[in-house]
């Protein structure tokens, strides 16, 4: 899988507390944002988590009602297959792509069915082996999160996708936990999963602020997912550790600067840099009068601005040679007025 830029990629992720019209406005605010695709999370909670499972602690840390048990909580999130449909024609309206990721196989079989160009799968599934060989069967791109991961368990991961048949994979290397502290994040991860596997690496960003996604992006992130909310202050057990539109507008913008500053690596002048060359490169002038037939020496050389006489590189070919005729001191010398042969 490539892209012709950076894939940013807007988390909304659970951000919608279950609302329709909240999932819709975070589509409006990922695409006035700039993003490239907004992303949900499809699942069905009793598949996912049973009764005895219990909410992470940075879920409750965000949520006023009681602690809720991991299902009870999911169950409260869901969107169901008309909400799908109708996020993905919202989507189209935005001009912004629609994904969501899949934590069961049905709910794969749903966004296949609303027509998803890619699957996303969250890092809790990266050893989820019957939903990846499900999901890969399905012939789609692949983006893999690999959060909580050893590059061993990503190893299998890459192998059981590929053993279906499916090679267009990208992975993510991200750090779970929300928000993530930036000592932890360890981007250089994403360059060793590239180098094992010959496959292209983003970043998913936990992190507070935009500073690591900025990262990322310098050290050849091929996509970038951050989570993102209305507002960090509605209750929900993600919105805690999400950036509020403004946040997001400025991530995008602060990633194709940065993608444009990268360039292509060729080493050459800079177009704006033209006019500047003559006026701070250096050509040779006469450090004191030089009379005609004078040999030219380091004595009587200096280099000085600007640049549009024999240029200063050219100081040892001229040094040795005769003058042609007087030069006044301070005079740029040029090659006329120079003798070709040495000493002749």
């Amino acid at each position: 899988m490539t892209f012709a830029r950076v894939l940013i990629i807007a988390e909304a992720g659970v951000n919608h507390n279950g609302d329709l019209e909240i999932a819709k406005l975070l589509i409006e605010a990922a695409a006035e944002a700039g993003a490239d695709a907004v992303k949900f999370q499809t699942f069905r909670a009793d598949e996912i988590a049973s009764p005895q499972a219990a909410a992470a602690e940075y879920q409750i840390r965000n949520l006023r009602s009681p602690r809720p048990s991991q299902r009870d909580l999911l169950r409260s999130l869901e969107l169901d297959r008309s909400a799908h449909f109708a996020l993905t024609n919202c989507a189209g309206e935005k001009g912004i792509l629609f994904l969501s990721s899949p934590f069961d196989a049905k709910s794969a079989d749903l966004l296949e069915e609303v027509g998803v160009p890619l699957f996303k799968l969250g890092s809790g599934e990266l050893t989820n082996i019957p939903l990846l060989r499900h999901v890969a069967r399905k012939r789609k791109p692949v983006i893999l999160s690999t959060g909580m991961a050893t590059l061993e368990e990503v190893g299998q991961a890459v192998r059981v996708l590929q053993a279906e048949g499916n090679d267009d994979i990208v992975l993510m290397h991200c750090v779970t936990q929300y928000p993530a502290p930036a000592a932890e994040i360890n981007l250089r991860a994403m360059q060793t999963m590239a180098a094992a596997f010959q496959l292209p690496v983003g970043y998913s960003d936990h992190t507070e602020g935009n500073e690591i996604a900025f990262a990322a992006t310098a050290l050849g992130a091929c996509c970038i997912e951050k989570h993102f909310t209305l507002s960090r202050t509605m209750e929900g057990p993600d919105h805690l550790a999400s950036a509020e539109p403004s946040q997001l507008k400025s991530l995008v913008s602060g990633i194709r600067s940065i993608e444009s500053a990268l360039g292509n690596g060729v080493k050459r002048p800079a177009p704006s840099e033209m006019s500047n060359r003559l006026l701070v490169r250096r050509s040779v002038f006469a450090a004191a009068e030089i009379p005609a037939g004078t040999v030219l020496t380091p004595a009587v050389l200096a280099c000085q601005r600007p640049g549009t006489g024999v240029p200063s590189e050219r100081y040892d070919d001229l040094v040795g040679r005769r003058a042609a005729r007087k030069f006044a001191v301070g005079e740029m010398l040029d090659w006329d007025g120079i003798i070709q042969e040495l000493n002749g």
